[in-house]
């Protein structure tokens, strides 16, 4: 297909080896810019990654009425009124962070329309979720022409909302929008990523009163009003995995500046049975490959504190060079080996199943969904040219292309820019041989 923009120009084989500091967590601080709606104080979020989503995210806020102020990576957000409660698709169609704005804006001017959201195509993501919850606490919503028209005549109420899926991005708005309902709200069979745990405590020092019970239940206590607050992210986990992932398939030694054992505690785990070496400290951790391929592992996602479902496209690019048979069982998206036939181009050897070849309860059992995939190796990987299709796949393409041999064009590199802070320098940095090339004539993509 016919491509004019700019793309990444790969020449694997090169070893990774130094040192890099971790950006701020891409899925903790778009939800973060949007709870700063809450007050008309001003709020600052320090350790933000400066990338695609945030901006997004940032121009949506500035079209209903934030002063917003970035330097470096802090982020200072004031939202005295809310000027305007129309939410384009220009600003807010083009991912799905604009239905976390409806609780906001309801509980600051009673009315908000937003586009039907957009987002990477890894399958469905309704968001039913969110609007029968956000109905459930009062809010009249209506869809019409593409868009979601809601309005409210009192203040949202608290209530019980039980997910029939630990939804992150559905957790992450009841909370929000729960902070400021009058009465209790309860999140029964909540999401608990660290990313939700980073947003309570920003909720918290706004003053926020959210209590995170056993069995996945989150108990909010509405109160009056929110105050601006300061804080600090956590690292983003799925860079830090990206990272670690290369650093093996090259045969690497890196060091990790800002990775948390905490939030990477199942990932590390994993590579402890693949006896892939990694040395923490309290600074961060280094992840050491030796000449052996590793041995194959079977793997399943789940919701945290489980394998987490973006981990898995980079680990199955690590399990194409690992030595036998891997199995990998995927249970969130029901559509999220797609990338694979990119790999078995590449000289992968991966088969695709719709049985559930795990053990994890599975929503996609009984259905003919491909959520399992079988990986033979080690295979020597060739170079090629890729398109991206969606964030993690396109970060799985890349690494894709540092360990195989030859040169690899890789296009759709907008997907990589918005869920990744400078990922290309960073590994320049650490050694690989990869170029940003700014096409200025149609390249052919096979």
């Amino acid at each position: 297909m016919p491509v004019a923009s700019p793309y990444y120009l790969v020449q694997g084989g090169a070893s990774l080896q130094g040192e890099v500091k971790l950006s701020g967590a891409k899925n903790a601080v778009t939800k973060m810019i949007i709870a700063s709606l809450l007050t008309s104080e001003e709020c600052t979020l320090r350790n933000v990654p400066l990338l695609g989503d945030m901006y997004l995210t940032m121009k949506l806020c500035e079209s209903v009425g934030t002063s917003l102020h970035l330097d470096d990576h802090v982020l200072t957000l004031r939202t005295d009124s809310i000027a305007r409660s129309e939410i384009s698709d220009e600003v807010g169609g083009l991912n799905r962070i604009a239905v976390m704005a409806i609780g906001p804006l309801l509980h600051r001017c009673g009315q908000v329309s937003i586009p039907a959201p957009g987002g990477d195509r890894i399958g469905p993501r309704p968001i039913n979720f969110h609007i029968e919850g956000l109905r459930q606490m009062g809010a009249t919503i209506v869809e019409r022409d593409g868009f979601y028209y809601c309005t409210t005549t009192k203040r949202l109420r608290g209530t019980t909302i039980k997910l029939p899926f630990p939804s992150v991005m559905a957790t992450e708005n009841f909370l929000i929008t729960a902070s400021l309902a009058r009465g209790v709200t309860i999140i029964e069979n909540a999401a608990m990523e660290p990313e939700i745990v980073d947003l309570i405590k920003l909720l918290q020092k706004m003053g926020a009163i959210i209590e995170v019970k056993v069995d996945r239940r989150i108990v909010i206590e509405g109160v009056e009003k929110l105050r601006g607050a300061s804080h600090t992210l956590l690292s983003d986990r799925n860079e830090a995995v990206s990272l670690a992932t290369a650093a093996y398939l090259t045969r690497g030694d890196v060091y990790l500046r800002g990775a948390q054992q905490d939030i990477l505690l199942t990932f590390l785990n994993t590579l402890s049975k693949m006896r892939l070496r990694f040395d923490i400290d309290d600074e961060g951790i280094r992840f050491v490959a030796d000449d052996q391929p590793p041995p194959a592992i079977a793997l399943e996602t789940d919701v945290h504190p489980g394998f987490m479902t973006d981990w898995q496209q980079p680990f199955t690019v690590l399990l194409t060079q690992a030595r036998g048979m891997s199995v990998v069982h995927e249970t969130i998206y029901e559509d999220r080996f797609g990338y694979t036939s990119a790999l078995i181009g590449m000289g992968a050897h991966i088969g695709l199943y719709s049985k559930c070849l795990g053990e994890v309860p599975c929503r996609f059992r009984e259905k003919e969904h491909q959520h399992s995939c079988v990986v033979s190796g080690p295979t020597p990987l060739k170079g090629t040219q890729l398109y991206i299709p969606d964030i993690r796949a396109g970060c799985s393409y890349i690494l894709a292309a540092l360990c195989a041999e030859g040169e690899s064009k890789v296009f759709g590199i907008d997907h990589i820019e918005r869920g990744y802070e400078h990922l290309d320098a960073k590994l320049r940095s650490l050694g690989a041989q990869i170029q940003r090339i700014e096409a200025t004539a149609t390249a052919n993509v096979n």
